[in-house]
């Protein structure tokens, strides 16, 4: 489960390395990270890797409600990767700008992914008798759900690994995005000027959650829980969230590039 779980499998280095691309056509010798820079601080040296290395102690919580404006864990931690990106940019630290410039995109596209958008965690907590997230302290408290008897343990653990169970579904629709998100060239993946300037006339929080709802709109995860991945989806997904996947990686990149070099957004 821990090399899988809340991680788009191989996905964050293909759109990292397309962003990356299309930041150099809008910004050419820009002083920005190159992709294999950012690329270091993805995989084993990403924020997935807390999932396996130290379980539960400060492990990225990439989830979000679109809709719930309580709902700015997420958010606030994506306005604190960009402004030390900014930070780093502007004093020339190659190394803190890769790593900032990687987990704020890692964080950017699990937060627009929408099997993030659904409730995991309140989910989580149910099947796992109530007790919360903070208590999956090692490998096995997050492979096992308890349960007060030994046929609750038995249906817990089904409906979050048989058929259709909360991690199962959640698996199974990251990995096909993994798929369909090949490393093409296409000018439907690079921003427009519209783009920019919808991104420059807001906060980078009001952006951002705009961003998810638009995403959520699309109704995909809805969509896969009912009839799986099917070739309609599939090319929803190419589509439809692809695009909207690299050009906000873009889009913040170039944010704080801007901001870097002027003390603006735009």
């Amino acid at each position: 489960m821990t090399a899988f779980s809340g991680r788009l499998i191989g996905a964050h280095q293909k759109i990292d390395r397309l962003a990356r691309r299309n930041l150099e056509r809008l910004v050419p010798h820009s002083h920005f990270p190159k992709s294999r820079a950012i690329l270091q601080f993805e995989g084993r040296r990403g924020p997935d890797a807390i999932k396996r290395k130290s379980p539960a102690k400060d492990e990225p919580w990439h989830y979000l409600q679109p809709f719930d404006p309580e709902d700015t864990q997420l958010i606030r931690l994506v306005e604190r990767h960009y402004k030390k990106l900014v930070k780093a940019l502007k004093i020339d630290d190659d190394v803190r700008a890769a790593f900032e410039a990687a987990w704020l995109a890692h964080a950017i596209v699990d937060g627009l992914t929408p099997a993030h958008h659904y409730p995991y965690e309140e989910k989580l907590t149910e099947l796992r008798s109530g007790k919360g997230i903070e208590g999956r302290t090692t490998i096995s408290k997050k492979l096992i759900m308890p349960g007060a008897t030994a046929s609750h343990r038995v249906r817990n653990n089904w409906k979050m690994w048989g058929p259709k169970g909360l991690f199962t579904t959640h698996a199974a629709f990251e990995m096909g995005i993994a798929y369909l998100i090949a490393p093409i060239k296409s000018k439907r993946l690079r921003v427009t000027p519209d783009k920019i300037q919808e991104f420059q006339a807001q906060s980078l929080a009001e952006w951002f959650r705009g961003t998810a709802q638009e995403v959520a709109r699309l109704e995909l995860y809805d969509t896969f829980y009912k009839t799986g991945w099917t070739i309609a989806l599939a090319r929803r997904v190419r589509r439809q969230l692809t695009p909207i996947l690299v050009q906000a990686v873009e889009l913040v990149w170039y944010g704080a590039l801007q901001e870097a070099r002027t003390g603006k957004t735009g």
